[in-house]
């Protein structure tokens, strides 16, 4: 019988059969990899339309996360259990595998319940014979203990790299790009700790807009260890609080607080200064600077070239009696439209996300090395595009959340050379110095910050700031 006919032939199974839970961590997964979805959108909306308890929406959460992170490392026991390459199973029945040897492996889940959702799913989403070869997989993998799937995997890495690759589930070629952003710093020894802190779910970050909510509204959270605008929650839906439903108060990573603030208080704000957020989407961070901006009696300009993107920022900003102004353009040509029209920007560029693998796992499968190359051009042209919207003695962050070389101290030591005399860096570890509530304990550096999720438990935001002569 043909695999479609054996489909067809195959008795639906009722959607009620399979937990809510799975199903929508399933979902999640499969829109990731088919359209390269991003997870950390897609999953509160289903969650929210689920109307899931809190036990189950976190139980889908630590499902869909925890299987994107360790997808490389589920891959490789998968295909030692089947005997054949991944490549060679059905994408949805290889979704259905992750998840279950997710559950297996590294969840607290009775090993009967996590096969027979399984198979029931892969019954559901392939044919019969597809359901029976996950069986089999899965109670292959029952068979032996966790530390042994992980012996067993490890002893096929061929180096070093591979090694960290598998047991870290990271692609190689990520592992050699942080080895080499550490050992700039002198720090190449805290490799492990960063590839196991991205497999680690973060703390959930919020930021009180200045002048429109403060953290003491947040009530039942703790200070932020160095954004003195932030707090931290241990856990919870933030929309307990009304600050955040009203918008006065945002989820926000602590180190992109950091890197608003950075810019906002590298020096005293003169009223009537014009601010620039040159690639604005979503509006996180500018939601930040309007508040500080209006705070001083400056103006916010936000710039997002998509207009999808743009219509984001606009909602972040309409928590403001007055919203910033939202421009549509190419940043890359704003210096040539709006020339010395800034007395600050920030820049923070389109990147490979690579310092938010724990908030977007997904990223570490979807980028590849060639992804940097093209990056880069764009960052050069809209840093030479944003010094160019500066007005003379005019402040600019440039921003990445990503600790690549290749799109941090390159793009900067680049855009000096060509600048000569007419830009100079700023010492932006003394400015974040005179922000933070707790010194930032940073590796060698020239003039810039670094930041590490494993050693200041933010995302690996890069942060420098550039002044014009004048």
């Amino acid at each position: 019988m043909s695999d479609r006919a054996e489909r067809s032939s195959t008795r639906p199974v009722a959607a009620s059969r399979i937990q809510p839970a799975r199903r929508i961590a399933f979902e999640v997964i499969t829109a990731v990899r088919e359209s390269d979805a991003y997870a950390n959108l897609l999953l509160p909306v289903k969650l929210q339309r689920a109307k899931l308890s809190s036990q189950d929406a976190a139980f889908a959460t630590e499902l869909t996360y925890g299987t994107l992170r360790l997808q490389g490392y589920y891959d490789a026991v998968i295909q030692l259990a089947a005997g054949r390459s991944v490549d060679d199973i059905d994408s949805p029945i290889l979704d259905v595998l992750r998840l279950g040897a997710h559950q297996l492996l590294s969840m607290r889940v009775a090993q009967h319940a996590a096969v027979d959702e399984s198979v029931s799913l892969a019954r559901e989403v392939g044919s019969r014979s597809a359901s029976g070869f996950a069986n089999a997989i899965l109670r292959t993998i029952t068979r032996s203990a966790v530390g042994e799937w992980h012996d067993r995997v490890l002893a096929g890495a061929r180096n070093d790299d591979e090694r960290l690759s598998l047991e870290y589930s990271h692609p190689v070629w990520i592992i050699r790009a942080f080895r080499q952003s550490l050992a700039a710093e002198g720090r190449e020894n805290e490799l492990e700790d960063l590839l196991l802190a991205d497999n680690v779910a973060p703390r959930v970050s919020i930021v009180a807009l200045p002048g429109l909510a403060s953290v003491d509204e947040l009530a039942g959270t703790h200070l932020a260890e160095f954004s003195p605008v932030g707090v931290q929650s241990d856990g919870g839906d933030p929309g307990q609080f009304p600050a955040v439903v009203a918008g006065r108060a945002r989820v926000q990573d602590e180190g992109s607080q950091l890197a608003a603030l950075a810019l906002s208080r590298a020096r005293p704000i003169v009223p009537g200064e014009r601010w620039l957020d040159l690639c604005a989407g979503p509006g996180g961070k500018a939601a930040l600077l309007a508040a500080e901006a209006l705070a001083g009696g400056a103006t916010l300009v936000a710039n997002e070239v998509v207009p999808a993107r743009a219509g984001l920022v606009s909602n972040a900003l309409s928590v403001f009696a007055d919203p910033p102004q939202v421009l549509v353009q190419d940043g890359t040509r704003i210096g040539s439209t709006l020339p010395a029209q800034f007395d600050r920007i920030l820049l923070d560029a389109p990147c490979t996300g690579l310092g938010a693998l724990r908030r977007r796992p997904e990223a570490r499968w979807r980028k590849r090395p060639a992804d940097v190359a093209e990056l880069t051009a764009l960052q050069s042209d809209l840093l030479a595009s944003a010094l160019g919207a500066l007005k003379p003695g005019g402040i600019l962050a440039y921003v990445t959340c990503s600790p690549h070389l290749g799109e941090t101290r390159s793009i900067v030591a680049a855009a000096l050379e060509k600048a000569g005399e007419s830009v100079r860096r700023m010492d932006t570890v003394a400015v974040l110095a005179s922000v933070t509530l707790a010194p930032l304990d940073l590796g060698e550096s020239t003039g810039h910050v670094q930041l590490w999720p494993q050693r200041h438990g933010t995302d690996a935001m890069f942060i420098c700031l550039l002044q014009t002569s004048g």
